[in-house]
């Protein structure tokens, strides 16, 4: 009596392992050629199969980036719920910025997804500006509160905010999977370099 749900149960897997891969194959793409010079075939071509094969998963080209999107924010969305676990907020920022990193290096494969905001329909770009300024506004809170505790220095939680995303989203221009640095240890140097702008002395 169970055999069709188990049946369905790994149908279900099987067709979310596909589209991960399709999410990952287009990553790859856009870092190599830009969300606008890639191709439906391009993605195709890094998975092996015709461009038909992709849409029995998503209807076009924006479907894919808008899944992207959705991929990375609900990563860093659950970094912060990580971060928030330590008592200091030094700590707090240091593993968001590390975790950020690796969403960059691993989760977007490099990708540039921060600077294709435009190109998403405008519910999908609402929603993902949203998420976005959520996850940011996160970020200033653990400033702020870093701030008010003595930790970090007098300083503009926006303006610094802004400083650390702006250095993170910037990996995507020059980080290449087949260089000498490990997502890993390029975290661990991200957040030495801009946590030290922000402690206290």
């Amino acid at each position: 009596m169970a055999a069709p749900a188990v049946s369905s149960a790994h149908v279900r897997a099987k067709r979310q392992r596909r589209r991960t891969e399709i999410l990952h194959a287009a990553l790859r793409a856009f870092r190599d050629k830009g969300y606008h010079g890639t191709t439906l075939e391009d993605i195709a071509r890094q998975l092996g199969v015709r461009k038909t094969a992709l849409y029995y998963y998503f209807p076009d080209k924006e479907a894919i980036l808008y899944a992207c999107h959705r991929e990375g924010l609900e990563a860093v969305a659950g970094l912060i719920a990580r971060a928030r676990q330590y008592a200091s907020h030094a700590e707090q920022l240091s593993r968001a910025i590390r975790e950020h990193v690796q969403v960059m290096t691993d989760t977007l494969e490099g990708s540039s997804l921060a600077l294709e905001v435009s190109a998403l329909s405008p519910a999908h770009r609402a929603e993902v500006i949203t998420a976005r300024d959520r996850y940011e506004q996160a970020l200033r809170d653990i400033v702020r509160h870093g701030v008010v505790t003595g930790e970090f220095r007098q300083v503009d939680p926006k303006l610094a905010v802004f400083a650390i995303l702006g250095a993170i989203n910037w990996v995507a221009r020059w980080y290449s999977p087949d260089g000498p640095v490990h997502p890993l240890d390029l975290g661990l140097h991200y957040a030495d370099h801009l946590l030290r702008g922000l402690l206290a002395p």
